[in-house]
């Protein structure tokens, strides 16, 4: 098989009236398949549960997009063992064709690319350029990994000795436990899962509860592509419930965890202690928050800084890790950056996604939304709102892009994870001073700097502890292969997705020296 390099797959140009009719074809069609019941998958087997998650449409609460099986303690034994009988015979299988149940998988995703778009706007509240990247993404990294795994099965290059003859090779790990979140419900979904299985381990894959349809759309497009049963299983639940369970079972090799930080941190915890019967270190992969900074000094392209701001700030309702919920701006240009953020910001249009003249939807459920509201009135006790603060009278969980000016370093509003459409203004003397009040937080994920001066670009390249530093663009938007995306501190063990180094977190060298 021919395998052509990796490109990226570019998102859709929705000002095309063929595109934007078949979007709202497709939206029409997935609410026809609205309600529908979605069963556990062990070892191939479908199995339906009296306990099940309601997934609800954040943009209408009385809308229920489907109902997917629960998991317990029972089918999660179930799944692990039928994970570890599955993975003693894909571990077998030659790397070169566990690529291309990947490569079909994405052609695939491609043939279904504007159904998985109409779900993403419907289950997850993504408007659709957000809905769409999401599935570009998706399909980005089953092209980008495959590849990557056809690389690794190469030979490892090692120091020839006369008399022997010295060979190391990737190996996977075994059967892991694949923990993804619900603001990129396929994206990164798709990202820990493919990584794991190309690799040639054996997986149980827990969505994320407010998108657990996507999850399962994603079993589906893998099975299609001809993944053997067993080698994904399918086991969703309230991770209150089979969280603890999944991460300490005594058959669980690895996990991969991408949430909150104290979550991760608990998973963290969990794996480390052994169980009885456990023969090994559990691995564990955690990508967790940030709190992510765009700083702007007094020779930046100050139009360019504010349409960044509001796009790292607001896009998808502010609900990525990597979005920009301080902006740390030098005092010679605060103001009139302030007020250019401002007027853009009070232009977005907010509304249900299925309309595509909205450009902000729904937070994902009412406990976000209670949390953000909690922020808010914090801030508007403490700081300036600037503009925002609201929820919209409407059905949904819609709330105004909020912005606060005058807040302090080391407030709560500047310090904590938000996870929503909030924008702190911090006012700075200088860039050496952004620099410091960018860097005092537990976090290190993303962070931006708008400026012409070369050295201070040179001083952030340097200084700024972030996993992934933008110069002169938006502190979100990471492309898989060009933007190998983690974060240092408190926000995971920067396992760079999208990376030539990705696939090693899953695998394990082993060396074999025959002596002639």
């Amino acid at each position: 098989m021919s395998v052509r390099p990796y490109q990226h797959e570019a998102v859709l140009d929705f000002g095309l009236a063929a595109h934007r009719e078949a979007m709202q074809a497709a939206i029409r069609e997935v609410r026809l398949r609205f309600n529908r019941d979605y069963p556990l998958v062990v070892g191939g087997e479908r199995i339906f549960t009296n306990d099940v998650i309601r997934s609800i449409n954040p943009s209408n609460p009385e809308e229920v997009v489907g109902r997917v099986a629960k998991a317990t303690s029972v089918e999660i034994d179930r799944a692990l063992k039928a994970g570890w009988h599955a993975y003693r015979a894909w571990r077998r299988v030659p790397p070169g064709e566990r690529a291309r149940v990947l490569y079909r998988a994405a052609a695939i995703m491609r043939r279904r690319r504007l159904e998985l778009d109409a779900w993403e706007i419907l289950e997850a509240g993504k408007p659709w350029v957000e809905a769409d990247a999401d599935v570009a993404e998706a399909i980005d990294f089953l092209e980008y990994y495959a590849r990557q795994m056809e690389r690794l099965a190469q030979p490892v290059e090692l120091t020839p000795l006369a008399d022997e003859d010295d060979v190391a090779f990737y190996q996977p790990l075994g059967v892991g436990v694949i923990i993804p979140p619900w603001n990129f419900p396929l994206a990164i979904l798709t990202g820990m899962a493919s990584a794991a299985v190309v690799a040639g381990n054996a997986i149980l894959l827990k969505p994320a509860s407010p998108t657990p349809v996507l999850g399962a759309l994603f079993v589906e497009i893998m099975e299609a592509a001809g993944l053997p049963p067993g080698v994904v299983n399918f086991v969703p639940g309230d991770g209150g419930a089979i969280g603890d369970y999944l991460v300490q079972h005594p058959l669980t090799r690895f996990v991969s965890f991408t949430g909150s930080r104290d979550v991760g941190l608990r998973i963290n915890r969990l794996a480390a202690e052994p169980q009885p019967g456990q023969r090994w270190i559990k691995r564990v992969v955690a990508e967790m928050g940030g709190k992510d900074a765009i700083i702007v000094d007094e020779t930046a392209d100050l139009e360019a800084a504010a349409e960044g701001m509001v796009q790292s700030a607001f896009g998808f309702q502010g609900q990525k890790c990597s979005a920009c919920s301080r902006a740390i701006v030098v005092d010679g240009v605060y103001d009139e950056v302030l007020g250019r953020v401002r007027d853009l910001t009070q232009a977005l249009r907010i509304g249900p996604p299925e309309d595509m003249a909205h450009q902000m939807g729904p937070v994902i459920d009412q406990k976000a939304l209670d949390k953000i509201l909690g922020y808010i009135a914090w801030g508007k006790e403490h700081a300036t709102l600037v503009t925002g603060g609201q929820r919209l009278p409407q059905p949904g969980y819609f709330l105004e892009p909020t912005i606060f000016s005058g807040v302090a370093p080391g407030s709560k509003i500047e310090q904590e994870e938000i996870f929503g459409p909030v924008l702190a203004f911090i006012r700075v003397a200088d860039f050496d001073e952004a620099l410091v009040v960018a860097n005092d937080t537990d976090y290190g994920l993303t962070g931006s700097v708008y400026s012409r001066e070369r050295a201070r670009i040179h001083q952030a390249s340097l200084e700024f502890e972030v996993g992934n530093l933008y110069i002169n663009r938006p502190c979100t938007g990471a492309i898989v292969g060009a933007h190998p995306f983690g974060g240092f501190n408190m926000s995971g063990t920067d396992a760079k997705t999208g990376s030539p180094d990705y696939l090693l977190q899953y695998m394990q060298m082993k060396a074999v020296a025959e002596r002639f």
